[in-house]
């Protein structure tokens, strides 16, 4: 009797053994992946938010499938790509925001889970789909500190209101685009400024060519007093464009403050030794890309739903002075 029991105690221990290398397997089998997908993967910011993302995944165990994500039907074509290699979720900054109701059905139809960051998606009437986790600037905010900052620069270079002006290059089929300007010259005028010396110059195109092109259509409608400009706009490249502008108008680099929100975008211009362009608002890509792929790998694993919307307005002034070590932070400069 006391043989069987000892056989039986081995068998047991041995099927004991057996379960958990079985589970053990199994959980290795159902490693969590999530994507994350982005519209312009060769830009610093985003290479920035995946470099982030995968420092997440390495600390918390799981996968992250980054993809490149220019135009809706790569972004589609994307989603069904995730679902087909096992993802549960991801996370999207979207090539267009009025994709957003075609990037939900094409998840749902997948089973997968979706955050937004950068960008908010807007349903077909344009009003922001508040039913989708977002996570990304606070955009009204943000250009407020860029205009404080601007207006900080105009009064330590001791220059008077009456002399100056500015140009804000506009976007406002954006709206976080247009919450940038529009907490830009808030700043401004709360500053001081006089709200007839701001003009406004809508964008066609949100890269250099098109803010150089605006600036210059404001430009000539400067008054001859007109001694001293900052230059504003929703992001780096909105600002230098201006910038390029004003050196075309004969404007010197000491007459211009120009300021712009991204900071990955300026980095050549801040190597120059002198230029309009005098800084840039760096917000924060790593937290961004840590943040959000750590809120989607707690939503898959938990079940724990993300915030409907985390804005940030954590943002460093960087300038000729200390971008190397600001970006050097963050991983942007070796």
């Amino acid at each position: 009797m006391k043989r069987r029991r000892g056989i039986r105690s081995l068998c047991c221990a041995a099927l004991a053994v057996t379960a958990v290398s079985l589970s053990s397997t199994l959980l290795a089998a159902e490693e969590v992946k999530i994507g994350f997908l982005v519209k312009q993967a060769e830009e610093p910011w985003f290479q920035t938010e995946w470099a982030f993302a995968e420092k997440a995944a390495k600390d918390k165990g799981f996968t992250v499938i980054k993809i490149a994500v220019p135009d809706g039907e790569k972004t589609l074509s994307a989603i069904d790509s995730l679902a087909a290699n096992g993802a549960k979720g991801f996370v999207i900054c979207p090539p267009d925001v009025s994709l957003g109701p075609a990037i939900m059905a094409k998840a749902k139809l997948n089973g997968l889970k979706v955050i937004a960051v950068d960008d908010r998606f807007v349903d077909a009437g344009g009003k922001f789909m508040e039913d989708v986790p977002y996570l990304g600037m606070a955009a009204f905010e943000v250009g407020q500190k860029q205009g404080a900052a601007m207006a900080a620069e105009a009064k330590k270079r001791g220059w008077d209101w009456k002399q100056t002006y500015a140009v804000i290059n506009t976007f406002n089929e954006l709206d976080t685009g247009k919450k940038r300007t529009d907490g830009s010259v808030k700043a401004l005028e709360d500053a001081g400024m006089p709200k007839d010396h701001i003009l406004f110059s809508a964008l066609k195109t949100l890269d250099v060519p098109g803010s150089m092109d605006a600036t210059n259509s404001a430009l000539v409608k400067l008054p001859s007093g007109a001694k001293n400009l900052i230059i504003g706009g929703m992001n780096d490249n909105t600002v230098l464009g201006g910038v390029r502008a004003t050196e075309s108008a004969g404007f010197a680099a000491a007459n211009v403050i120009g300021i712009g929100i991204n900071g990955t975008d300026a980095i050549g211009e801040l190597k120059k030794a002198n230029s309009g362009f005098f800084g840039s608002m760096l917000p924060s890509p790593h937290i961004e890309g840590y943040n959000t792929a750590s809120m989607m790998h707690e939503w898959v694993t938990t079940g724990k739903e993300p915030p409907k919307y985390t804005a940030m307005d954590d943002v460093t002034l960087i300038t000729r002075d200390n971008f190397k070590q600001e970006l050097e932070k963050i991983g942007l400069w070796n």
